[in-house]
This record gives C-alpha cells, sequence and structure tokens, in this order.
C-alpha cells in the first residue's frame, strides 16, 4: 500500500502545475464566501456573471494588503513620486493580467475546477476598461505595469468615464458600433475615496484684490476620485490609477420639483455630471469643444489639488510655522503629461502657486519648469488641439491671463536671443 508522506499530502497537480491544497481550498472559502456575502446569492440561482464578481473580488483581496502596505511604504520613506496625467487610458480587462502578477493563477485555476468551474469562461465575463481610443491609452496603461513592476512610486490620473470607445459588433460583415455601457454591471476593482472629493471651478471673473487677484463668481463641479490597483509583475508592489468623476453640487431642486418641472430639476446636475460622461473618439481632426476643453481642465485642476495635498502631508518637512515652503517640490514631484490633453497643467499650477500659496512668481515658474514633462505624440497640426482665445476667456479666465503673461515673457527671451546673435539687426528678423 502506497503512503503519501505530509508532503505529498499538501500538494497536488493541477493543470497548472504544483499548487498547495491549502491555497486551494482558501480559494474556495473566500469564493463561496463572496458569493454568499457580497453578493447575496447560492450556487441555486447564482449566474455565470455572479461567479465572475466573486471570482473577482476573491482576487482583489490578495491585492488589498499589498496596496496598503505599498502606500505605507511611499510614506515612510518619502520618494519622489511620478504623477502620469493622461485623459486616456485603455486598461483592457484585470483579472487575468492580476493573477498572473501576483502569482495565484494556477492556485486560482484549480479551485475554480474543483467547483465545476472555468476560468476562462468567467474571464470572458469581464468589461473591457476601454478608457482610451488606441495607441495613446494603450501605451499609458502599459507605463502603468511597467511602473509597478519597477517599483516606482508612480500615480496614474485621469477621468472616470460613463462610456469608454464603443463596443464593436459585426452584423453582415459590417462593423456595428455601440455605446461602451462598461459600468452598466458595476467594476470590482475601483474603490470610491468620497472623503478626498475636491471641488473644480470653471467660468467667473478675475478680481484684483489687496492680496493680489482672485477668480470669484466660478460655477463648481466637484470631483470624486476613483482608485483602481496596478500590481507590478512578482514584486508585490501595487500602484494606483487614481480616475476623476464629475458630481454635481447640486442634488435637487426642490423648488423645481414641487412645482412638478421634474426634468428642470435634475438639468443642472445632468450637465455638470457630463463632464466624465463620454469618451472623445479620436478621429485625429481636432477642433474646439467646449465640453473637452472642460474635462481636460477638471482632470488638470483636481488632480493638481491631490498633488500639493500629498505634498503638504508628506513626512520630509516641507512646513515652516507660517506656511507650506515649495523648495523642495522638484525633488518630490515629477508631472508627466501625456500628450497635450493635460497642457492645462501648467497653468493651473502656476496658478495655485501664485494665488492660493503665494509664492512670487519667478519663482513659481521655474517650480513649473522643473516639475513638467511632457510626451509629444504627432507633429501633424490637424492632430493638435487649438482653443479660441474667446472661448478660453470664458471658461478660464484666470488662466487665459497667465498663458497671456507666459507668451510675453517668452517673447521677450526671444528678442534676448536674437539680440545676442544679430545685434542691430535683430529688429529685422522674422520669427
Amino acid at each position: 500500500m502506497n503512503v503519501q508522506t505530509d508532503h505529498e499530502k499538501r500538494k497536488q497537480i493541477s493543470v497548472r502545475g504544483i499548487v498547495a491544497v491549502e491555497n486551494v481550498a482558501e480559494v474556495k472559502k473566500a469564493f463561496n464566501r463572496h458569493v454568499h456575502y457580497t453578493l447575496v446569492k447560492d450556487r441555486n440561482v447564482a449566474t455565470p456573471r455572479d461567479y465572475y464578481f466573486a471570482l473577482a473580488h476573491t482576487v482583489r483581496d490578495h491585492l488589498v494588503s499589498r496596496w496598503i502596505r505599498t502606500q505605507q511604504y511611499y510614506y515612510d520613506k518619502d520618494p519622489k513620486r511620478v504623477y502620469y496625467l493622461s485623459l486616456e487610458y485603455y486598461m483592457g480587462r484585470s483579472l487575468q493580467n492580476t493573477m498572473i502578477n501576483i502569482g495565484i493563477q494556477g492556485t486560482v485555476d484549480e479551485a475554480l475546477y474543483q467547483l465545476g468551474l472555468d476560468i476562462e469562461e468567467l474571464e470572458e465575463l469581464e468589461e473591457d476598461a476601454g478608457l482610451g481610443n488606441g495607441g495613446l491609452g494603450r501605451l499609458a496603461a502599459c507605463f502603468l505595469d511597467s511602473m509597478a513592476t519597477l517599483g516606482l512610486a508612480a500615480y496614474g490620473y485621469g477621468i472616470r468615464y460613463e462610456y469608454g470607445i464603443f463596443a464593436q459588433k459585426i452584423e453582415n460583415g459590417e462593423q456595428q458600433e455601440e455605446p461602451d455601457d462598461w459600468l452598466r454591471y458595476g467594476n470590482p476593482w475601483e474603490k470610491a475615496r468620497p472623503e478626498f472629493m475636491i471641488p473644480v471651478n470653471f467660468y467667473g471673473r478675475v478680481a484684483d484684490t489687496p492680496q493680489g487677484k482672485k477668480w470669484v463668481d466660478t460655477q463648481v463641479v466637484f470631483a470624486m476620485p476613483y482608485d483602481n490597483p496596478i500590481p507590478g509583475y512578482n514584486n508585490n508592489v501595487v500602484n494606483t490609477l487614481r480616475l476623476w468623476s464629475a458630481k454635481s453640487p447640486i442634488d435637487f431642486n426642490l423648488k423645481f420639483f414641487n412645482s412638478g418641472d421634474y426634468i428642470q430639476a435634475v438639468l443642472d446636475r445632468n450637465v455638470a455630471e457630463n463632464i466624465s460622461r463620454v469618451l472623445y473618439p479620436n478621429d485625429n481632426f481636432f477642433e474646439g469643444k467646449e465640453l473637452r476643453l472642460r474635462q481636460e481642465y477638471f482632470m488638470c485642476a483636481a488632480t493638481l489639488q491631490d498633488i500639493i495635498r500629498r505634498y503638504k502631508s508628506s513626512k520630509f518637512g516641507c512646513r515652516d510655522p507660517v506656511r507650506t515652503t515649495f523648495e523642495k517640490l522638484p525633488e518630490k514631484v515629477a508631472i508627466q503629461l501625456n500628450d497635450t490633453h493635460p497642457a492645462l497643467a501648467i497653468p493651473e499650477l502656476l496658478r495655485v502657486l501664485i494665488d492660493i500659496e503665494k509664492v512670487p512668481y519667478d519663482e513659481a515658474w521655474q517650480l513649473v519648469v522643473q516639475c513638467c514633462a511632457y510626451t509629444n505624440h504627432t507633429v501633424l497640426p490637424e492632430a493638435l488641439e487649438r482653443w479660441p482665445c474667446s472661448m478660453l476667456e470664458n471658461v478660464l479666465p484666470r488662466h487665459m491671463e497667465l498663458i497671456y503673461h507666459i507668451n510675453f515673457l517668452h517673447l521677450k527671451e526671444v528678442e534676448k536671443a536674437l539680440a545676442r546673435r544679430y545685434g542691430p539687426y535683430a529688429p529685422y528678423v522674422t520669427y
């Protein structure tokens, strides 16, 4: 009679190699717990999609401790942080990628096999997070994976579009495009952070006060952050992708509702929340659209407030008894702009430093130059974004003032450079 050793009892052969019996049992236990307690169902009424969500929550359980420990490590060590700003992230599906990166795919596969389920069928039920149009959005997603695998203290920032890139169907040999309602069943990977909701301002006017310029009479939209884990490969690092969703400050207008005009009661709320409603298509021909401009500023303004908040709360002693000092900002913050879409981060950071933090202009501009970097994806003029000055002055009046001033100082530097090169002939050189 063959007698199994203790080691043999603890191991078993699965379709993906050798896995520990106790680990398989734990996964099965967690899976059944999520079916019961998270989805409030049993095996008699659960659907395949319910099983997918139970599996996603089971895998997410393995991420949470790594995610928290990673952020604790960044806080304790206080390294320089990379902030990657992109209006697009083509993340795709997270389940299989997560299992591979944290090394539990074989164990989960065996556990589901013992439960009578096919892991590949459940993986096919996951909605694609198609928050990008193609190369630019996919590159952004790859950068997040790479930075997590390299162990860099990196954060991605973007917009949580309710409708991503179109859903494709083939009918009679032709492509049919349908709205991509990827959130209709919910997203098991994200975690809402209402405690970090941030106000973002639009429109209004610029007032001169004894304390300096002040942007007043604005319309406010709140930015609600949703955090998504980005696991590195086989290193227990889990970085964060923070996506902003627009929320109206006006919950409900009872005056309109009581008078019977229900549509008007929610109209203002819908207009404000349209900012994060849909991803703009990539047609390589850009015309000025106010909603697109509002999307870009919404993401930049919310992100920079979050960056400044994290900088102020760091451990390296950026505070003096009177106010926060920003001399070390370039040592702790690197802001990477993915194409022209987040370009408003430059005048916005300048505005925050000058108007809110009261940093002198010259010092503030040097901080902006040292913190911000830019990736260009095309030089085709028809693909570059151009905004009418009248639109910018209406939507972002303070930023337009700063852009004019930046341009004025830049032209002064050009004049100096021409004078050094051409001497008295400089006024006759065209540029």
